[in-house]
């Protein structure tokens, strides 16, 4: 996996919805969510990292793509990972797991069908499995 040009994505940019949704892929939420916690304390990254994908999925005419409890529990483990005075370089090569889609690390918090149901995509879920 490549690391891909970083100068387009930012705070400002996802907040305002002026991001190309082709270039706006499993890696950019995961740099942008980095970008957040590295910027607010996490109770303010995750209201305003979701607040902003909402609107953003929703201007692009997408939002049953937006899912509460994914987009919770990436910026909880993204601050979880995070080191002090980490670039972004460091922190993606020491977490690609969380670069993959995000089944892959979701799967051992989450049974399908709890990450899965209607009530895990509007409102965050706890986690229904010990991570192993």
């Amino acid at each position: 996996m490549s690391a891909i040009p970083r100068t387009d994505l930012t705070i400002e940019r996802f907040e305002a919805g002026q991001l190309d949704p082709e270039q706006f892929d499993h890696e950019a939420h995961v740099y942008v969510g980095w970008l957040y916690v590295n910027a607010y304390d996490l109770a303010e990254a995750i209201s305003r990292f979701d607040s902003a994908l909402k609107r953003l999925t929703t201007a692009l005419g997408i939002p049953g793509k937006y899912h509460a409890t994914i987009t919770w529990a990436f910026l909880v483990l993204i601050k979880e990972r995070c080191r002090d005075n980490e670039g972004w370089n460091a922190f993606r090569s020491r977490n690609e797991d969380l670069l993959r889609e995000s089944k892959s690390i979701l799967g051992r918090y989450y049974s399908d069908a709890t990450l899965f149901s209607d009530i895990a995509r509007q409102h965050f879920v706890l986690p229904d499995k010990l991570a192993s």
